[in-house]
């Protein structure tokens, strides 16, 4: 499998960030649901420590597939598209990609301006504070913005995978099947 999309199909290196980022996002989404729910106490720390690991890692991830994107040729559309679901396929696209990055970096803030304890992911890198201490009205909006967010990147994540599954079932064409992990090129 070659590491560069052509023009009938993503590369191995898309796939793989398409895929790890959708992984890491439905761990992520179960691990913040189930610990927001934890009675707050010293034993659920690791648990919130692990979250945000999770969150800087997609964040991580998000750059290095947007920069990978800058030289990877994109492949054309499936043929017979419609113009207006091609349209449609490039901006909700768009819209993943700004919450792909919107949903940590809020979260990022939230951490920041509340101002508990340094963060560092995985207990290997210490990552700066984007408040400088805290703030607890900053907290506030960040907090809700992630939350918000998240639910908003679930319900556009959960279209694109229905508009994925209705080309590949009802419409028969090659678009989900040109970003399955598993399948070689034709």
């Amino acid at each position: 499998m070659a590491l560069k999309s052509d023009a009938t199909q993503w590369g191995s290196l898309a796939k793989f960030f398409h895929w790890a980022v959708v992984l890491l996002i439905l761990a992520q989404g179960v691990l913040g649901l189930v610990m927001v729910e934890m009675p707050k106490r010293p034993s659920t720390i690791p648990y919130y420590s692990f979250h945000k690991s999770l969150g800087i890692t997609i964040l991580a991830l998000a750059v290095l597939r947007l920069a990978w994107r800058l030289f990877d040729a994109r492949p054309r559309e499936v043929a017979g598209m419609p113009h207006w679901q091609a349209l449609g396929a490039r901006l909700g696209h768009a819209l993943l990609y700004v919450l792909i990055f919107a949903v940590p970096l809020s979260g990022w803030l939230f951490d920041s301006a509340s101002s508990l304890r340094p963060l560092y992911w995985f207990d290997l890198v210490k990552l700066p504070s984007l408040t400088g201490g805290k703030d607890d009205a900053m907290r506030d909006v960040a907090g809700e913005a992630h939350e918000l967010l998240f639910w908003v990147l679930i319900l556009v994540a959960a279209g694109h995978a229905a508009a994925a599954l209705v080309h590949h079932f009802h419409n028969r064409d090659e678009t989900l099947a040109r970003m399955l992990p598993w399948r070689a090129r034709s």
